[in-house]
């Protein structure tokens, strides 16, 4: 199945010249879902990964389901100031300003075989982030995992210590 084919282009948003790739399109086609979960299942199953890491908030929707997948435990990475426990927080760049993401410092044990997902890569920073804090946590990244990759934005380059996936790759 051809998932880019599910995948809704809304232009302009959320600002002028932005080609928003959207994936609530793919999400409530179950066949279209089903097939993106089991495919990023499928690259990562021979890793016999301890944790999926999703980053909010379309990660989870994506790593959820591959957790139960893969028969892993999830953790989610979440906005700042939403996770009730102890917390380890990263602050990064944005484009147009900067953001916190946070994740629970009990949610990774040292030597734990963890892979990211999310549901796109862009310039990389948000995930770059993400993997700051598995490492500091102890976590081994064995992967990343995107549904969509946005190629000329080079996010990659942020992330060449580590195995990146992408289903479907844009040259926007």
């Amino acid at each position: 199945m051809d998932i880019a084919n599910f995948i809704r282009n809304i232009p302009d948003f959320p600002n002028t010249g932005i080609q928003f790739k959207d994936i609530t399109t793919l999400l409530k086609d179950a066949k279209a879902f089903k097939a993106t979960v089991e495919a990023l299942a499928d690259h990562f199953k021979s890793e016999e990964i301890d944790l999926v890491v999703g980053i909010e908030a379309r990660g989870f929707i994506i790593g959820s389901p591959l957790a139960l997948f893969l028969d892993c435990g999830f953790v989610p990475v979440r906005k700042e100031g939403k996770l009730p426990a102890t917390t380890l927080a990263k602050t990064y760049q944005l484009e147009y300003g900067q953001a916190t993401l946070e994740i629970h410092r009990d949610a990774i044990s040292p030597g734990q075989k963890v892979i990211i997902i999310d549901d796109l890569l862009a310039t990389g920073g948000t995930t770059r982030a993400v993997c700051e804090m598995v490492e500091e946590l102890g976590g081994n990244i064995v992967g990343i995992g995107f549904v969509i990759e946005l190629v000329s934005l080079k996010g990659r380059e942020k992330l060449t210590s580590y195995p990146v996936h992408s289903l479907v790759k844009f040259d926007i």
